[in-house]
């Protein structure tokens, strides 16, 4: 590695180094707590698996360049030099986490390893080493919110499309099934690419008599997922930009983890507020504005807390609370909420795909035990990753439960007036 690009990529980990940081590297007693927490060693007793030994390449390089000890004495600290092969254990530890933080409920300490992490993804852009699909994939969200006006027409004919499907699942009387572009409407939905995300919702809000209207924009933000602090920041500008155009009260955001916790506690304050859709879903259920019919899906269901949603981004009790009007076979699976163990798809992992389908597989065998345990035929989800990555355990584990989004479950039990 040359010397300019070794002193860009340590004023890039300087960056990070605010007061929080330097306590997660400095703090660490090596005491292994967050290793038994974490999804990957749990299936595979690994040491490369292991939070301490992630967070540890971090904190080596840290030493050696941010410390006084590790200047003048590297090799007493066991400091680690920034290299091409230093590099290529950034982005092992990298991508071998979900970034999930379940660690950080174990750590004596409360010790952030996604933080960390954060600074590795940050090395890996500053080298042009990060996963070009990631960075392909936030570029073209960036691109969009610049060039609307190219996808509007083309964007509203498909939707239209979805209009028939809509009507299968609610029946009721409106002359826009799925509003765009309307200004002073109450809710602003941000939905995923895909009617999966947005024939549900619409159909919910339109049942509930909601004053509504659709995103042009997709919820995922690809630039929280390859750890771009400036991509993350104008993807969600997208978003925020149209709703203060449209003057909405309130931003839903759909069944997507990252793009939850993104938009409710990573903007900062704007003039809108920011729900999930399940808060939303259980507002209506409260007010009496959407009723359900009970047990219209047949077996045993569990739910699937995602990582970013509840643990991360505080929805836990309302999908239960759904679910109890839902069916009356549920079983929890053990752990759940916020010490539930993560799928082993977020962090950008399943949109990796064949890079990372054999440590996917490998690592998900606790996800997998666990629900074999509750004997559930239905596993419920909220969250497009999770969805993702429960078909695909479901797959190689013959889990023979059914995955299916939590919305979708409530679309088909409205009761039609």
């Amino acid at each position: 590695m040359d010397k300019e690009k070794k002193k860009k990529l340590l004023e890039l980990f300087g960056s990070k180094l605010d007061r929080p940081m330097r306590y997660y590297l400095d703090t660490c007693t090596r005491c292994g707590f967050c290793n038994e927490a974490c999804f990957a060693y749990a299936s595979v007793p690994k040491a490369e698996y292991t939070p301490s030994w992630r967070a540890e390449i971090l904190r080596k390089i840290y030493k050696r360049h941010f410390t006084i000890g590790g200047r003048l004495f590297p090799s007493l600290v066991e400091g680690l030099e920034l290299s091409d092969e230093t590099m290529d254990l950034l982005y092992k530890a990298a991508y071998s986490c979900t970034g999930c933080r379940r660690c950080m409920m174990y750590c004596p300490f409360g010790i952030d390893t996604q933080a960390i992490q954060s600074i590795a993804k940050l090395l890996l852009i500053g080298n042009e080493k990060e996963p070009e699909v990631l960075s392909m994939l936030a570029d073209a969200s960036i691109e969009k919110g610049k060039s609307l006006d190219l996808f509007k027409d083309s964007f509203m004919e498909g939707i239209k499309r979805l209009e028939n499907q809509i009507i299968t699942k609610w029946k009721g009387e409106s002359h826009e099934i799925i509003p765009i572009d309307r200004e002073g409407a109450n809710l602003l939905y941000v939905a995923l690419a895909g009617a999966h995300s947005i024939v549900p919702a619409a159909s919910i809000f339109n049942a509930a008599k909601e004053n509504w209207t659709l995103s042009f924009f997709e919820a995922v933000n690809f630039g929280a997922f390859v750890g771009d602090p400036t991509k993350t920041q104008l993807i969600a500008k997208r978003i925020i930009d149209e709703a203060i155009r449209l003057k909405v009260k309130e931003v839903i955001i759909c069944e997507c983890g990252t793009a939850f916790r993104v938009m409710r506690h990573l903007i900062g304050e704007q003039p809108f507020r920011v729900s999930h859709i399940l808060e939303v879903i259980t507002r209506y259920i409260n007010e009496g504005k959407i009723e359900l019919q009970k047990d219209r899906a047949n077996g045993i269901m569990t739910y699937h807390d995602p990582c970013q949603a509840a643990r991360n981004g505080g929805i836990i009790e309302e999908p239960r609370y759904v679910l109890q009007h839902l069916t009356s076979h549920f079983k929890e699976m053990t752990p759940s909420r916020e010490y539930n163990w993560c799928c082993g798809g977020g962090g950008g992992l399943v949109a990796l795909d064949d890079e990372t389908e054999e440590f996917r597989e490998e690592t998900g065998k606790t996800k997998a035990n666990q629900i074999k345990e509750t004997g559930a035929t239905i596993v419920a989800t909220a969250c497009e990753n999770c969805h993702t990555q429960l078909k695909f355990l479901g797959e190689k584990y013959n889990l023979g439960a059914k995955i299916e989004f939590l919305t979708n479950l409530v679309a088909n039990s409205l009761v039609l007036h």
